[in-house]
């Protein structure tokens, strides 16, 4: 699968980088990294969702005030592993888990260690609502209760949770890069029991959870949250990441109280937030 990277450089980092990583969210870009330097970005879109006026719209005509140059560059499916890799560097989360890829160095100290191989998906820790959704998953007992990781990406979240005890798991994702890339960073953690799902979140068919982990964005959690709701046992939790505080949360909050899901807390890290439900 061949993508377009658009290489964004701002005038100033913060909070541009990202409101834009939302903004082009939507607009099909579905990986981002920084940059040489604090103030760039990186993105990705697959090349056949790429549409070059609207990602012109978005940089050249927005209203903000901030100045930013951005270029484009055509990214063949062979050349992405060089591409990620200068970028990947291990990530540390409350110093106990410790996400690494397999060309890093074991952290046997560790008591949670995660090897990911992201390739084109989402979830290496290194974005903050994947961050802030493994601190939540640290602080929970999930010792042999079931799980479901919606829009699970990489399936990091999956896989810490398979270490943390619980058992059955699922992870749904509806891109085929994602699904494929799950299924090889399970056996690259001896997760291989978790099962791996290629679909929307119809894909959960009658299937109870105790746990649901679904980090995508504000819109799809909306849209779909009713099914996770069903799936989701009297007295099961449900963490709900990849929005803004503020407005985003706000959203997110109505609707899940709306369908009957308790707010208990949410974490927040530069703008982004996790938050933590309980069904009544």
């Amino acid at each position: 699968m061949n993508y377009i990277e658009i290489k964004i450089v701002f005038s100033e980092a913060e909070p541009w980088k990202d409101i834009f990583t939302s903004l082009l969210g939507d607009a099909g870009c579905d990986s981002f990294m920084d940059g040489e330097d604090e103030n760039t970005l990186l993105c990705y879109i697959k090349q056949d969702l790429y549409d070059e006026n609207t990602i012109c719209e978005i940089l050249e005509n927005h209203s903000f005030d901030v100045t930013l140059h951005f270029t484009t560059q055509f990214i063949q499916e062979q050349n992405w592993n060089a591409v990620w890799e200068s970028n990947f560097t291990p990530v540390f989360i409350t110093d106990h888990c410790y996400v690494r890829a397999p060309f890093h160095e074991p952290r046997p100290d560790i008591r949670y260690e995660i090897v990911i191989e992201p390739k084109m998906s989402f979830g290496t820790a290194h974005h903050e609502t994947t961050a802030l959704m493994i601190e939540f998953l640290l602080e929970e007992n999930l010792k042999g209760k079931s799980v479901l990781d919606m829009g699970s990406g990489t399936g990091i979240l999956a896989i810490l949770a398979h270490q943390k005890g619980a058992t059955p798991i699922t992870a749904i994702d509806n891109d085929k890069w994602a699904y494929e890339n799950n299924i090889e960073n399970n056996e690259r953690n001896q997760t291989t029991d978790i099962e791996v799902k290629l679909g929307d979140a119809t894909a959960i068919g009658d299937q109870i959870f105790e746990v649901i982990i679904a980090n995508i964005n504000r819109n799809i959690l909306l849209n779909d949250m009713p099914f996770y709701v069903k799936s989701l046992k009297s007295g099961g939790i449900i963490f709900f990441s990849g929005f803004y505080a503020g407005h985003d949360l706000e959203a997110i909050r109505a609707k899940a109280e709306s369908l009957g899901l308790i707010f208990q807390c949410y974490k927040e890290k530069n703008n982004w937030v996790a938050a933590k439900f309980v069904k009544a």
